[in-house]
């Protein structure tokens, strides 16, 4: 197993837009996806000490920013409950490392949360994405829940960039339609 290192003096030039994108996509609002990417810096610099080494370094800032926007949704969204979208991804050797939500907890992030109410949340977000109608589904999975390329599904599935992403936002807004009437 390769073990890797981290080296924060180049975050910024390396991961800066890639994180940046991620995040933006995700809150859509450009303000907001560059302080969560800071945020994710400073948090990385202050948990550097606990980094293992078992994931890429982009991989392990990635983990960190997904806990900051979860954070952020918490915080908005506080009077309706505190949720968290937390994913099972089947982890195997050859692939450990690559979903690092499964392993490697933000030590700075200020929210708790219970087994069961991510279990819960799991079953709820299973029976809503069930409720999107096919097309819809495939790709809202493929993107955010297997995270393929933009490129890849487009190709698999002959649509095109503008036309992925409509279906994402329209499988968003329906799965949080869904989970505000079942689940919060």
């Amino acid at each position: 197993m390769t073990r890797h290192t981290l080296n924060p003096d180049i975050w910024v030039d390396q991961y800066a837009d890639y994180l940046f994108n991620f995040t933006v996509s995700r809150v859509t609002d450009a303000e907001i996806a560059k302080d969560l990417v800071q945020e994710t810096f400073l948090a990385g610099l202050k948990s550097a000490k606990n980094y293992k080494g078992d994931a890429a370094e982009r991989t392990w800032l990635v983990a960190i920013l997904k806990r900051k926007i979860i954070d952020y949704y918490r915080k908005i969204n506080s009077k309706k409950g505190k949720a968290e979208v937390r994913i099972n991804y089947n982890s195997n050797h050859d692939s450990d490392g690559d979903w690092l939500e499964e392993q490697v907890a933000d030590p700075y992030s200020t929210v708790n949360s219970s087994d069961m109410e991510n279990k819960e949340l799991a079953l709820a977000l299973e029976e809503c994405i069930s409720k999107l109608p096919k097309k819809q589904s495939m790709v809202f999975k493929m993107k955010t829940i297997q995270g393929i390329e933009t490129e890849v599904i487009c190709n698999e599935l002959g649509i095109n960039p503008s036309n992925l992403w409509v279906m994402i936002h329209r499988a968003r807004t329906a799965l949080m339609s869904c989970l505000n009437q079942n689940w919060f």
